[in-house]
């Protein structure tokens, strides 16, 4: 009986698949801006076509997220990314300074390597494939194995559509048979350039301690304030709205409420008006025990879940039409498990004294998921200002976080990919997009007489003769050493022995 090794199996097909992309990648960094565009409009045309049934795949073998709102992010990874990217400059001279002689030339970076998160698995690749064409780069995807089927059928129809459009063969795979050895072998193949990683921190870690250049996202905790300035019914309708996309799936949505005792009553009222549910600190103590393990491991079991089956499983009685579970909290660590990130429908609920107070507690929260998101809503730029200066890349403002973060509902790029910055431990902190995938050459013209620099310049003042050392004079010109009659006789001696050897 023949034994296969599955780890062995998923290491050589690694290595088929990181072969053909390089030699993908090779062929299509020669295309021209109208190829390229014109298999990007076939991958968005395939992905819009199959956005509903990739939607349902997804549901049905993560169990996360709803089908409606992952249909729609696969369409804003897809018909509106095109659209935003479509007439951005990434093939040849993108930028020009003819004030200082410079210009820049895009190149493409090569074979990526895209990994693939379980909670939103078809618009990752969607987007990640997107941009990585955009670039004229091939791409490898690594899935989840929960989100498996699904992750591959993206990428298998979004390769065909490229390929009927023109572009190589191998330009965009995936692995199919996923382990940590065929992973690792991706991560370390001669062949790619750049790694993307999407999920969780132990594998945005091992993408950075691949040796390889890496664009990795950490963990999101976002808090929302409600200000006292702010439109109360408005603020809860947009947390609502985020909180319930796709069921909290995305990194950007909110974590954890704030509101200040002068507008608590108004949100908390508007809260229960909208599908919110205050739990009791029993219930809030059993949600968080089926939520967490190891500390505040999120449980896979009930990530993107519904609030009533979240409530079912807790043995909680909650009325029909809530949306959301709502756990008061005093404080921000391990004894207060809401206070960490959730991506499913329960929220943590704080009330402070004023905005200073808010400020501090939403440093608290962001510790737990730093460099990432987090929103205000609020009618006074003056506090928009102040919280400018959190710890985090995304300060969204009277706009949810879902869909704010991953710029469908603000100025942000469209993405999927949302850096963190160094607070967070990445290399970017922006929402990664196509100019993050090449390489930018920058080419100088001399504005300058090298000959004559110093004499040209009126900033450099050359030292005067007297006030600097007298230099030691060449040996040739030293005084000679006065003789010794000791050394002398012995330099006699040594010669003579010379001589006598050499008899």
């Amino acid at each position: 009986m023949e034994i296969v090794d599955k780890d062995l199996r998923s290491i050589q097909e690694a290595r088929e698949l990181t072969r053909k992309g390089k030699v993908a990648a090779n062929q299509i960094a020669t295309f021209t801006e109208e190829q390229i565009d014109r298999i990007l409009q076939k991958m968005k045309t395939a992905a819009s076509k199959h956005a509903v049934d990739l939607a349902k795949r997804a549901v049905e073998e993560t169990g996360f997220g709803k089908i409606t709102d992952k249909t729609y992010k696969n369409h804003a990874a897809s018909t509106l990314l095109y659209e935003e990217i479509k007439g951005q400059k990434t093939i040849g001279i993108i930028d020009e300074d003819e004030t200082n002689g410079t210009f820049d030339v895009a190149e493409p970076v090569g074979l990526v390597l895209g990994i693939i998160p379980s909670t939103n698995p078809t618009s990752t690749v969607i987007f990640k494939a997107m941009i990585a064409l955009k670039s004229r780069n091939a791409i490898v995807f690594s899935p989840h194995p929960a989100a498996l089927d699904c992750t591959k059928k993206a990428a298998d129809l979004l390769n065909r559509a490229a390929i009927e459009a023109g572009a190589p063969e191998g330009i965009i795979s995936c692995l199919s048979l996923p382990t940590m050895a065929g992973t690792n072998a991706l991560l370390h193949a001669d062949e790619v350039s750049l790694i993307i990683a999407t999920g969780g921190p132990g594998m945005v870690k091992a993408a950075y301690s691949s040796g390889k250049p890496a664009l990795g996202v950490g963990a999101g905790n976002s808090p929302a304030y409600i200000e006292k300035t702010a439109d109360v019914a408005s603020a809860v309708a947009m947390i609502m709205a985020s909180k319930t996309f796709d069921n909290g799936t995305i990194c950007a949505s909110e974590q954890a409420i704030i509101c200040e005792h002068s507008n608590q009553e108004a949100v908390i009222r508007e809260l229960k008006a909208q599908g919110g549910y205050f739990m009791s600190k029993e219930e809030t103590a059993k949600v968080c025990q089926l939520l967490f393990k190891n500390g505040h491991t999120m449980n896979a079991k009930f990530v993107g879940r519904d609030a009533q089956v979240i409530a079912k499983a807790a043995n909680i009685a909650v009325p029909e039409g809530t949306k959301v579970l709502i756990g008061e909290q005093g404080g921000v660590g391990p004894d207060y498990p809401l206070s960490y990130e959730k991506l499913t429908t329960v929220l943590a609920f704080y009330v402070v004294n004023d905005w200073e107070e808010a400020c501090q507690l939403s440093i608290d929260l962001l510790q737990n998921g730093i460099g990432h998101t987090m929103s205000i809503h609020t009618n006074d730029r003056e506090i928009v200002l102040k919280f400018a200066a959190k710890p985090a890349s995304r300060i969204l403002v009277n706009t949810g976080g879902s869909q704010g973060g991953t710029g469908i509902s603000t100025g942000l790029p469209i993405s999927f990919t949302l850096g963190c910055g160094t607070f967070g431990g990445s290399s970017v902190s922006e929402n990664v997009g196509p100019k993050h995938l090449l390489n930018i050459k920058k080419v100088a013209y001399g504005l300058k007489d090298v000959t004559t620099l110093a004499k040209d310049d009126s900033t450099f003042q050359e030292e005067t003769s007297s006030s600097v050392a007298p230099m030691q004079q060449p040996t040739s010109q030293r005084s000679p050493i006065q003789s010794d009659p000791e050394i002398e006789d012995l330099a006699n001696m040594v010669r003579q022995v010379l001589a006598a050897m050499n008899q």
